[in-house]
C-alpha cells in the first residue's frame, strides 16, 4: 500500500481532473448511476506486490455484439459516445505469475467515483469489479485506486489504432512501436499485446514495477510476440 500511495504526490498532468478515455466524444448519463455488488470469481488471495499492469482495453472489439446489451450501455450503445482505448484496470502482480486478488474491502465505490471516472471507463459494473478484484488489494479507498489509475492513464499519449488499423501487414512490434515513439520511456519489453483468438486486437497491457516505472513484462503479460499479425476492428 505505501508503493501505491507514494504515487499519489507526484504532480498530475496540466489537464488534471476527470480523466477521459481515448473517446470521439464522452456524455456522462444524468439519471443516477448504480453500482453492482461484485461477487467474487474466485479465492481471496493477498502477497506481495511485486508490480504492477495497466490493462488498455480496444472499446470496438469488446463492443462487436454488445451494442444492444444493457450491461453495456454506456460503452457500446453510441448513446454515451463512441470510444478507441478505455482503461480496464490496473492490477497489482505477485511473484511466479500469481497475483492477490479479493481482498475484503469495507465499501464499494461511490456512485460520485463513480460517474467522475467513467468517460475513462464506460462500466459502472467493470469499475466495481476492477476496485472488488484487484484494487482492494492496493490501497484502502476505492476513490485513491481509480484515482492511482487516472493518473498513470493521463500520463500516457496513446497510439492512432484507428490509422493503423489501415496498415498492410500490421503486426503486434507495429503496435508496440507506435505506443513507444508517443511515450519514450516505453519500450517493446514494457508493452503486451492481447489478441482474441481470431487475432483481433483486444487490449495494450503496461507492465510497471513497485515504483511504477516502466518494466519488463513478464511472458504472461507480454502476449503476441513483435512479429504475429494484428488485426483491429474499426467498429464499422
Amino acid at each position: 500500500m505505501k508503493r501505491a500511495a507514494a504515487l499519489l504526490v507526484l504532480p498530475l498532468p496540466a489537464s488534471a481532473g476527470p480523466a477521459f478515455a481515448q473517446a470521439y466524444q464522452c456524455r456522462v448519463p444524468s439519471g443516477p448511476i448504480a453500482v453492482p455488488e461484485i461477487a467474487p470469481d474466485g479465492p481471496t488471495r493477498r502477497m506481495p506486490v511485486t508490480g504492477y499492469t495497466l490493462s488498455l482495453s480496444w472499446s470496438p472489439e469488446h463492443c462487436r455484439g454488445r451494442e444492444t446489451r444493457p450491461s453495456d450501455a454506456v460503452q457500446c450503445s453510441g448513446r454515451n459516445g463512441r470510444f478507441g482505448l478505455v482503461l480496464h484496470g490496473l492490477w497489482p502482480e505477485g511473484a511466479n505469475g500469481r497475483w492477490p486478488q479479493w481482498c475484503p474491502a469495507p465499501r464499494s465505490p461511490s456512485p460520485a467515483t463513480v460517474r467522475q471516472h467513467l468517460c475513462m471507463t464506460p462500466s459502472a459494473r467493470l469499475m466495481a469489479h476492477e476496485w472488488a478484484k484487484h484494487g482492494a488489494c492496493m490501497v484502502r479507498k476505492p476513490e485513491t485506486y481509480f484515482r492511482i489509475g487516472s493518473i498513470l492513464w493521463n500520463s500516457l499519449r496513446l497510439p492512432d489504432l484507428d490509422r493503423l488499423s489501415h496498415q498492410d501487414g500490421l503486426d503486434a512490434g507495429a503496435i508496440r512501436q507506435a505506443f513507444a515513439d508517443g511515450n519514450p520511456a516505453w519500450k517493446h519489453e514494457h508493452i503486451g499485446i492481447r489478441l482474441n483468438p481470431r487475432g483481433w486486437l483486444r487490449e495494450i497491457r503496461l507492465c510497471y514495477g513497485k515504483g511504477f516505472m516502466p518494466a519488463r513484462c513478464a511472458p504472461g503479460q507480454y502476449g503476441a510476440h513483435d512479429t504475429v499479425t494484428v488485426k483491429i476492428w474499426r467498429g464499422l
